[in-house]
């Protein structure tokens, strides 16, 4: 159990799932799995870079703002510049590993501590979100971009979805699945995912042991970035429009979901497969709740209650790797 601690977050999703599968007749079919698969997705993906982050030692609080941000960039640079929707992404994207190469440079050079920094890009980030896209439209929501070239095809890579029986399953639950594998791979098969571990875990001594540690934390923040940048290409091309507000409070369902799945507040110990069962948690909660016909806010209440349980586990866990 201390080995594995994402046996607990498993262990507390069929807890879960069990109680909803009895309050909830509407959560019983096989849709709605698949339902709960795809909601998780979009805060799985992300969390899988934050997660990789705070295992790295560092946060980053700006991800969630950075969702929508991506997409904005997208959007306003192809429907008032003219450009592709090719080139839109691809701006978009250097846009976004810009601001996780900025927030990592900063932290580094610094010594701030990174929620902080972060903190500050996720407030800049709110406020140009909003401002520059009422600013352009008069309205808080970018234009729609369904009509513009480029749309069907990068819809087909961001946001596909295709029947299997009576159910329909979202590309981005198998971007989920891969981009975990991925870092799971990463953390526990490549000499990049000991860098990871050690940085997390004592920076001085890995950097004493000829670890690179600001290369490393660098490229974390880039990672947030890039998978951020992807969920918000997903959001685009999926609701053609994107409301410039989006995103605030995400960046603490990332977080969370690390922490469920295990991963230490203090770095230096989590993996890929605790972090998506914290994500895949939270999405069956937030749908279970709506099933059974009760208030959503009653999930909010939830993630208090896991955060403080986790953070329960997390002091233990302490204790016991350090």
């Amino acid at each position: 159990m201390t080995r594995r601690p994402e046996i607990g977050a498993l262990a507390a999703a069929g807890v879960i799932f069990v109680f909803f599968l009895a309050v909830a007749p509407a959560f019983r079919s096989l849709e709605s799995f698949f339902t709960v698969l795809y909601q998780s997705s979009t805060i799985g993906i992300v969390a899988v870079g934050v997660g990789m982050l705070m295992i790295g030692g560092e946060f980053d609080l700006s991800a969630g703002v950075l969702v929508t941000s991506a997409g904005l960039v997208n959007s306003m640079f192809c429907w008032y510049l003219g450009v592709d929707l090719w080139a839109g992404a691809a701006l978009s994207l250097l846009f976004c590993l810009a601001v996780g190469f900025l927030n990592g440079w900063l932290v580094m050079r610094t010594g701030i501590p990174s929620f902080l920094i972060t903190l500050g890009t996720f407030f800049i980030l709110q406020g140009a979100n909003l401002g520059v896209t009422k600013l352009v439209t008069g309205a808080v929501a970018s234009p729609d971009v369904s009509a513009i070239d480029g749309f069907h095809s990068l819809g087909l890579i961001f946001s596909s979805s295709f029947e299997v029986g009576p159910v329909t399953v979202w590309g981005t639950v198998l971007w989920w699945i891969l981009f975990v594998l991925i870092s799971g791979w990463i953390l526990q098969r490549t000499r990049g995912g000991n860098w990871i571990h050690a940085v997390g875990g004592a920076a001085d001594s890995a950097r004493a042991a000829g670890v690179p540690v600001v290369r490393t934390k660098i490229g974390l923040f880039l990672a947030v970035s890039f998978l951020a940048w992807f969920v918000g290409m997903h959001n685009l091309y999926r609701f053609n429009t994107l409301q410039a507000g989006g995103g605030v409070g995400n960046e603490f369902l990332y977080i969370i979901a690390a922490v469920v799945g295990g991963t230490l507040l203090t770095g230096g110990f989590g993996n890929a497969t605790g972090i998506a069962i914290g994500a895949f948690l939270f999405g069956m909660t937030s749908l279970g709740i709506v099933y059974a016909g009760w208030d959503p806010n009653w999930f909010r209440a939830f993630l208090g209650v896991m955060l403080l349980a986790a953070v329960m586990v997390n002091l233990y866990l302490r204790r016991v790797f350090r």
